[in-house]
């Protein structure tokens, strides 16, 4: 009988961890950012240049990896049965974060007290977030549906948008699946595309430290270092909300479901929750995360298909922040709200919460389109979150980051796709994971 043992990668010296690496570009932004704020600030392209970089990539790699695990899966029932439970477990998951999210509001208050008279908001500062506003309202759900075909398949690579990109990575993979072995040859180039892909992005995550590094210094040095103080409650409980929600409904459901430990799960994924810390961005890390979840025991084809869905369909941190906000903008104007208010913005949110991944000034734009939804609200008090939007940005990025990758691990355990005894040795630590290279964690076989 043979047994699969993992042989542990030697442990490599600190300063080559690229996680001690983006640890100290994100020390020298903070410090660059406190000692020469002008200097700081134009380090900026070094964050636009590593965000454009990764950029480059993800549309490609969704593409390969997705139509790869579809004609790979050879069941398209399977198929089927994964993308089901995935959209489920979405909803539901949605459904508790905008929940928690009013929940807490109410606890709390965080903005009881303020008394805001919206005549002397500035309505002019939304005007940057006007055209994806009008975008948005009133297309229901017939528009939203129209939004995710590609006008045409060049389209969709060419302005980056992974939802359209999925669409038809998933339409082509079931073709070629129906085709079968006549279409082989396209199936092994798309494979081997994937492969190329995987090493230019291991090529692209060593420049993470400089994104870490130019954007941090860009906003201590531009926003200051007391740049929390106005709003900071609001900010403080988002992300005590964000926090909850990860450890406790996240780690429970990982935990009932997979049984592997939440924090374990967020150590292995250090450096890329690291770099969305810095980015407020979770685009940054989408190969990564990809393969990293592959090398702990993920098959291909769950991870092929739930992640790049999760982008747009679980947003959990973005949920939460929905109904926060929305109840904090009517505590701050002294705004009652009834019941009936209340359930109005759980179902709006859940309908305005799909899709937003990547729109610019997203949360700004779907709260606008939620607020339209509930007229007691003023919709002019969004200028109040204006100047907090980057640092309640980054609690957002790394919850819905996080969450995707609860989600495709639960999942995969639902399917019996998850090796469960690698992942548990991968997150101890008894297996090296290295994304500047392009193979898997070694496995030897033992007689």
């Amino acid at each position: 009988m043979t047994t699969a043992t993992i042989a542990a990668a030697p442990r490599a010296p600190i300063y080559k961890s690229l996680f001690a690496q983006v640890v100290a570009g994100l020390v020298l932004g903070i410090a660059l950012g406190v000692l020469a704020p002008e200097f700081a600030v134009g380090l900026k392209f070094f964050s636009d240049a590593f965000l454009k970089l990764i950029s480059m990539i993800v549309a490609p790699i969704v593409f390969c990896v997705v139509v790869h695990g579809i004609a790979g899966a050879g069941d398209l029932k399977k198929v089927g049965r994964v993308g089901g439970k995935a959209l489920i477990y979405f909803e539901v998951m949605t459904t508790v974060a905008l929940a928690v999210g009013l929940i807490l509001a109410y606890v709390i208050r965080p903005g009881v007290g303020m008394n805001i008279n919206t005549a002397s908001l500035d309505a002019n500062a939304l005007g940057a977030y006007a055209e994806n506003a009008r975008k948005l309202q009133g297309g229901g759900f017939g528009a939203f549906i129209l939004n995710i075909i590609p006008s045409t398949s060049f389209d969709a690579f060419a302005r980056n948008d992974v939802l359209e990109v999925l669409f038809f990575a998933i339409v082509f993979g079931v073709s070629l699946a129906l085709v079968g072995e006549p279409a082989k040859q396209v199936a092994e180039l798309v494979d081997a595309t994937s492969k190329v892909l995987f090493r230019a992005m291991g090529l692209i995550v060593r420049l993470a430290p400089l994104g870490v590094l130019g954007a941090v210094a860009y906003t201590v040095g531009k926003y200051g270092a007391r740049s929390l103080e106005q709003l900071a409650s609001l900010v403080v409980v988002f992300w005590i909300a964000v926090a909850l929600f990860v450890v406790v409904v996240l780690g429970t459901v990982l935990k009932f479901a997979a049984g592997l430990s939440i924090f374990r799960f967020l150590a292995y994924f250090r450096e890329e929750l690291t770099i969305v810390l810095a980015t407020a961005s979770s685009d940054a890390v989408l190969p990564q995360i990809m393969r990293k979840l592959e090398a702990m025991g993920v098959k291909a084809e769950v991870v092929g298909l739930v992640v790049p869905t999760g982008y747009s369909f679980n947003l959990d941190a973005f949920s939460i922040y929905l109904t926060l906000a929305t109840v904090f903008i009517a505590q701050a104007t002294n705004t009652p709200l009834s019941f009936g208010d209340l359930m109005l913005i759980l179902g709006i949110s859940l309908i305005t919460s799909k899709g937003a991944h990547g729109m610019p000034g997203s949360a700004i734009v779907i709260l606008a389109a939620t607020l339209n939804a509930v007229p007691a609200i003023p919709a002019i008090g969004l200028v109040l979150l204006l100047s907090i939007d980057w640092f309640v940005g980054m609690a957002r990025a790394l919850g819905n980051l996080i969450g995707n990758c609860v989600a495709t691990v639960v999942i995969a355990a639902w399917e019996n796709d998850l090796d469960a005894p690698l992942a548990r040795r991968v997150l101890a630590g008894d297996v090296t994971v290295d994304l500047t290279t392009d193979s898997l964690p070694a496995v030897q076989a033992a007689e």
